[in-house]
């Protein structure tokens, strides 16, 4: 009796198992697929495309070339699904060009995860061209995802491309700072592309759907497009080759700059690069080969160039001489070709010397013993707060990143520096723009348009943004009425440097423009006391002869554009530069830039 009250109890819990997992798994079915059609909402992200870089034509400089992203299904890695992997990987090797099994194979396991159930994306990018007479093949297979795609493209490759820039893919930090990073891939990584990086990329957007468990679209509830911005630049293409044309196969920078509103509208570091290469990543051989360059091309020389700025400085110290009621316009003194100060000989450029020197001769003729003498009586103290007011020493606010400041030397500045005293012969070679004075480029070209309209405007290079044009202002409150009563010497100084016979710029200038500028020659090594008589630049070893400097506005009546010119080791500054200064003016006047 015992056996058979077990078995019933046995049979009974079988059968109310079996009825149990029968309701469950049948007569449920139908309920819990309607649970399973509902409440589920899917969330996407929708990258934006990158914003276009145009000229101030509208031309492209920066552009996304459209094409495909090929994903293939995740968790594929383990033992048990690797000839699946190695199936679709020998598919999109057969039928695609250049690319290579193992490559794809080492991204695809770097990139899984067990814990992801999205397309492992094998290839970024991949052209329209290459893949569409595959896209349908491609398309129908179940374990491959197809999906349009963009690369940043420069079709200009190394034309201005310190000013553009370059986009690269994001790294961990990045993708960790910045969600739309993360979401595109790339992000920018130098001049503009950096620095408006944010506008350039936009917003993300987003998609709601509802979902079943099984991630079937059943509808959309809602979606927000993503947006971007195109920047139009101030930059001219047309002017911009002519430009690198004219520099061809040499080291240094050109700025052209309207003097009234600071719209740079063509400038370059010299020597370009090609953008395209950092765009998928550079390799080992050709960054070593540009690393390892002396002329620097990395080095984006019209704000991350350092160099002492010689006699182009002599405008601003000459302000602060006159400001120091030491000295006037008329102030005369004797120049015999060198000036001897505790031992040692400070030489002027010309041997023989200049004879009677006042302002206006000095800087027409580059007289080195007139600031030597001048600034020892006016004194550092009273020249180094003036340089640093009319903005060396201090960021011009280009809309550019990483700007360097360089340094206008003084005993402070010296003291915090080395902890070393000042020295009077400190002095005498900082008034000349040697020694510890280091500008850039972009200084130099904002210094000169502040002298050609006596008041300052702040370098940029993007115009408008999707169409609203940015206004920068100027500044008319960088000179003191003191100062602005000594600008008309000033110009008419820089006139005769041009235009009077004897003016060191004189004989390198033919252009249709009447314009008034300064020449300069920056030493790179010191010339030895014991040497008489100073090598000429053409004698000495590339890398040892002098930085040539030309800076000038024009038309000098009507200040419209400011033209620096800086040529690494190109020796004297009119010899240099003078003739690439005349063809740009001309080049303006013939665009229409210039209205006489």
């Amino acid at each position: 009796m015992r056996i058979k009250f077990i078995l019933i109890a046995f049979c009974l819990f079988w059968l109310l198992l079996l009825v149990r997992i029968y309701y469950i798994s049948i007569k449920s079915n139908t309920y819990y697929d309607e649970i399973a059609k509902q409440n589920a909402i899917k969330v996407e992200e929708l990258a934006p495309s990158r914003g276009s870089i145009l000229d101030i034509n509208g031309k492209p400089l920066s552009v996304n070339k459209l094409g495909f992203s090929i994903g293939i299904a995740p968790q594929l890695s383990s033992s048990r699904n690797k000839k699946i992997l190695d199936k679709e990987i020998d598919f999109l090797a057969d039928n695609l060009p250049n690319l290579d099994r193992k490559k794809l194979k080492k991204t695809y396991i770097k990139r899984d995860s067990p814990y992801s159930h999205e397309y492992v994306k094998v290839i970024d990018f991949i052209t329209y061209d290459d893949v569409i007479k595959q896209f349908s093949k491609i398309s129908q297979r179940e374990n491959l995802e197809i999906k349009a795609a963009s690369k940043r493209y420069y079709p200009y490759k190394d034309l201005a491309s310190h000013v553009i820039g370059y986009v690269a893919k994001a790294n961990l930090k990045d993708v960790q700072e910045d969600e739309v990073a993360k979401l595109v891939g790339y992000i920018g990584r130098t001049g503009i592309e950096k620095y408006y990086n944010g506008v350039l990329q936009g917003q993300k957007g987003e998609k709601r759907t509802k979902v079943t468990a099984f991630n079937e679209e059943i509808e959309e509830l809602d979606k927000r497009l993503p947006t971007s911005n195109d920047l139009r630049l101030s930059l001219d293409l047309e002017l911009q080759q002519y430009i690198s044309e004219l520099f061809a196969g040499q080291s240094g920078a050109i700025i052209v700059m309207n003097v009234k509103n600071g719209k740079v509208l063509a400038a370059g570091s010299f020597p370009e690069y090609d953008l395209n290469q950092f765009v998928s990543g550079i390799s080992h051989e050709e960054w070593t080969k540009l690393a390892n360059d002396f002329n620097h091309p990395f080095t984006n020389k019209l704000i991350n160039g350092l160099y002492p700025p010689g006699s182009i400085i002599k405008m601003g110290v000459g302000i602060a001489f006159m400001e120091s009621n030491i000295l006037t316009p008329y102030t005369n003194y004797y120049c015999t070709g060198s000036f001897e100060l505790g031992g040692r000989n400070f030489r002027c450029w010309k041997h023989d010397g200049h004879g009677t020197v006042n302002l206006n001769r000095a800087i027409r003729e580059s007289c080195d013993d007139y600031f030597y003498k001048g600034s020892l009586r006016v004194g550092i103290d009273m020249i180094s707060p003036v340089l640093e007011q009319l903005g060396f020493a201090q960021k011009t606010n280009v809309d550019l990143p990483y700007e360097f400041v360089g340094s206008v030397p003084s005993r402070t500045w010296k003291m915090q520096k080395y902890q070393k005293s000042w020295y009077q012969g400190e002095t005498l070679i900082t008034s000349i723009g040697q020694g510890y004075f280091l500008v850039t480029p972009m200084q130099v070209a904002r210094h000169t348009a502040l002298l050609a309209t006596g008041y300052g405007v702040t370098p940029h290079f993007v115009d408008s943004v999707d169409g609203l044009e940015i206004d920068y202002g100027q500044d008319e409150t960088v000179f003191n009425e003191v100062q602005k009563r000594y600008l008309p010497t000033i110009r008419k100084a820089m006139y005769e440097v041009v235009n009077h016979p004897n003016g060191t710029g004189h004989r390198y200038i033919n252009t249709k423009v009447k314009i008034a500028g300064k020449t300069g020659t920056a030493q790179v090594v010191g010339i030895p006391q014991g040497e008489k008589e100073r090598m000429k630049e053409s004698e000495l070893e590339y890398f040892k002869r002098s930085h040539a400097w030309f800076t000038s506005y024009g038309p000098y009546k009507d200040p419209q554009y400011v033209v620096t010119v800086m040529v690494e080791h190109g020796g004297h500054g009119g010899a240099a530069a003078g003739s690439v200064v005349s063809k740009i003016y001309d080049k303006l006047l013939e665009k229409g830039y210039i209205k006489q």
